[in-house]
């Protein structure tokens, strides 16, 4: 499973789409609070959609990703832009081996751990290397929400691909309130401490129309390349298209001068 999630993240160029990400990464490392001094583990961190934020607002950064293409781009934004505390390095949620117990002020995961293969290790890793008094924070995609692009794209993407492998735990779980307690109950966290909201994030592109962002899920975001690889052997191409662009289209909120799609989320805070 871990091979299979590493090949997922790594098969197309998520900078590409995350391109689309950056305003609202950098709202909600506003929304935090950073102070300078803090420690923060960014895990399942992409090219730094929020890492880079949070490192340009004064915390130290830890970026963590499964995906080596990714965190050399990490690496590589971080350098162009002189930030000496930040730093990507290739790891697995579910297994933060070489990262210190209580390490971290705060531990943030913004649609990345979400999609790790073993929910309950992820939660008891969060955990385990976030100091006491300090926070974790997550941005899940909730099921079905008919007001989130990215869960009505999974929706879609999933009907036109095979089924998935016996024992998988679905990543949209953690957009269920009752697992996100369950999870971290299990990892030591009493309830009264886990909070959640719903929360808007935005794909923005002023110059572009919502059949380039279809276009760019399509040629660099794992899920939705496996929806148009299992569509084509099964002469479903276009109708693939046509439901994900009319989604697209359905969602888009600027339509007269480019693209602003918004995308409900669950906001999680545990607060240790």
């Amino acid at each position: 499973m871990k091979n299979q999630n590493r090949l997922l993240w790594e098969k197309g160029d998520f900078t590409e789409i995350a391109k689309w990400m950056r305003r609202s990464g950098e709202e909600i490392v506003a929304s935090l609070g950073i102070q300078s001094r803090l420690r923060v583990l960014d895990l399942g961190c992409g090219d730094g959609t929020t890492a880079v934020p949070l490192a340009q607002a004064g915390a130290e950064v830890l970026g963590i990703d499964i995906a080596e293409n990714l965190v050399a781009a990490g690496n590589k934004r971080a350098t162009e832009a002189s930030l000496f505390r930040l730093k990507f390095q290739e790891g697995d949620a579910c297994d933060l081996r070489g990262i210190e117990d209580r390490s971290f002020d705060l531990t943030i995961s913004i649609f990345g751990a979400m999609f790790a293969p073993k929910p309950f290790a992820v939660a008891s890793e969060m955990v385990r290397v976030t100091k006491p008094g300090g926070r974790i924070v997550m941005g899940n995609w909730i099921p079905n929400d008919p007001t989130s692009f990215v869960s009505q794209l999974l929706r879609i993407s999933a009907a036109f691909t095979p089924p998935p492998p016996e024992g998988f735990i679905s990543p949209m779980t953690w957009g269920m309130e009752a697992n996100v307690v369950e999870y971290f109950t299990k990892a030591g966290v009493s309830k009264e401490r886990i909070s959640m909201i719903k929360d808007t994030y935005e794909f923005v592109a002023l110059d572009k129309n919502p059949g380039s962002l279809i276009e760019s899920l399509g040629r660099f975001y794992g899920p939705t390349m496996n929806a148009f690889e299992a569509a084509e052997k099964n002469g479903k191409v276009e109708e693939l298209r046509d439901q994900l662009i009319e989604l697209a289209n359905a969602q888009n909120r600027n339509a007269d001068v480019g693209v602003s799609i918004p995308a409900t989320f669950l906001r999680v805070t545990i607060d240790l």
